[in-house]
């Protein structure tokens, strides 16, 4: 729960002067306030503390802002405001997306450190608004703090409580598989890619909403450590594999944002979840899985794991013929060469489906891009052995062939769309602290809310 805003109609003023009328308007100011900011050097800094003559308390605060439809601008607020309770100025129309990107910007990933000082409050009279900010950052923060956590604490034990604990919390409904479980109920390649770990491999089940509701099921990519298997990173590369497991944070965020607002939809959210490790029993490069499909794959490469543990759980999606299947996965290196690292790219077989996530993501601030699924580059998947291998024979277009391979486990009928997201802040932004981040998911999130509403 969010400790960054608070239900009052009270607080400190808190406004934002537009930069290209900062002239005009501080001439309308009283004489004092004109001198107080030209004191503080309010044009240049861009913030002023204004105290009470009287009183000697601050009583005002004044920032200058590009725009005051930037989501943005209170991003950096949480931080650099003394502690105190603030109440927001003559910007009713824009009050929800400041108060998120005060409480976004005021995250703080504290669990293996002394708790930071107390922070700024953002007062919010509307009781309807307070609840809605809440779940919208709470599941943001939820996503942030998965992949925060260190892997030692976050294996799939680890997201299978979390998952557990929200079924719980919003009376769902959780299963799973574990380990030889899996290839007794025929999930082969999640059991492969995790088998060599200790932490042993499952697929994560959670179920809500009404069975008469248009459903909806999201898969995420729950490799909770890369290390690339037999086909070992560097340790360059394998520094931030904490992260590996983003796409399940991603689910596991968005589903709770769904499950609190209540969206009139039937949930289902699968994650398959593992540790790539290096032990006797690692599979190899050159050995051939039969899916859950019955595809046959030659393994190319071990460090391709992420696509192999997902077409197993893409399979299983199907089975209840869902109207929409999502899935998030921090997937390929080569989306960030193509995007960079701060605009997740997608796939999907639904045109419409994408241009309306585009447009919900525009609409909220969380942009998301979508990239081609290029057929033509299907056949760089050939493989000698088996129908096909897990990794393209050229490294070009490679966020592109890896959502292929995910193709291939699909319905032609089932609309999917298809996330490779970063997951991860490589530096700080106003609103957007360094390390973990959610990506698209208050875009999907809206999108679902305008289409199931």
């Amino acid at each position: 729960m969010s400790t960054l805003i608070r239900h009052s109609t009270s607080g400190i003023s808190l406004s934002f002067v537009v930069k290209n009328d900062l002239a005009a308007w501080q001439q309308q100011q009283p004489t004092f306030l004109q001198n107080w900011l030209n004191s503080c050097d309010f044009a240049k800094q861009g913030i002023a503390l204004v105290v009470d003559p009287q009183t000697a308390a601050l009583s005002q605060v004044y920032c200058l802002v590009n725009s005051l439809d930037d989501f943005w601008l209170a991003g950096d607020l949480a931080s650099k405001l003394p502690a105190g309770l603030y109440q927001v100025q003559g910007c009713e129309q824009q009050l929800e997306q400041i108060a998120l990107g005060f409480m976004l910007g005021g995250y703080e990933f504290s669990e293996y450190k002394a708790k930071g000082a107390a922070k700024a409050q953002l007062a919010i009279a509307d009781a309807a608004l307070f609840t809605r900010l809440e779940q919208q950052a709470d599941a943001i923060n939820l996503v942030r703090d998965l992949v925060n956590t260190p892997a030692a604490d976050m294996m799939p034990q680890h997201l299978s409580q979390v998952m557990a604990d929200l079924a719980h919390t919003y009376d769902g409904s959780f299963s799973e598989w574990v380990g030889d479980e899996l290839l007794e109920q025929n999930y082969p390649t999640i059991h492969m890619v995790g088998r060599a770990s200790e932490n042993k491999p499952r697929l994560l089940d959670l179920r809500w909403g009404a069975d008469d509701a248009p459903l909806v099921t999201l898969v995420g990519k729950g490799v909770c450590f890369d290390s690339g298997g037999l086909d070992l990173k560097p340790s360059s590369g394998m520094r931030n594999m904490k992260k590996d497991m983003g796409g399940a944070a991603h689910v596991i965020g968005l589903a709770q944002l769904i499950m609190a607002a209540k969206l009139p939809i039937q949930l289902r959210v699968l994650v398959p979840a593992v540790e790539n490790a290096v032990s006797r029993n690692a599979f190899r490069p050159g050995d051939v899985i039969k899916t859950r499909k019955g595809i046959m794959v030659e393994i190319d490469n071990t460090d391709a794991e992420g696509r192999l543990v997902l077409c197993d759980a893409l399979s299983e999606a199907q089975n209840d013929k869902p109207q929409l299947l999502i899935d998030f996965a921090t997937l390929t290196g080569a989306c960030r060469i193509a995007l960079g690292t701060e605009l997740p790219g997608f796939f999907s077989t639904h045109r419409d489906v994408a241009n309306g996530i585009i447009d919900a993501g525009i609409a909220v601030s969380d942009p998301v891009w979508q990239l081609p699924l290029f057929e033509q580059y299907r056949s760089l998947l050939k493989s000698d052995v088996a129908d096909m291998a897990n990794c393209a024979s050229s490294p070009f277009g490679g966020a592109i062939t890896a959502a292929l391979y995910l193709k291939e486990f699909v319905e032609p009928t089932t609309p999917w769309v298809h996330f490779d997201v970063m997951a991860w802040n490589l530096r700080p932004l106003p609103g957007r602290p360094v390390g973990g981040e959610a990506l698209g998911v208050r875009a999907v999130f809206n999108y679902l809310e305008s289409r199931f509403h």
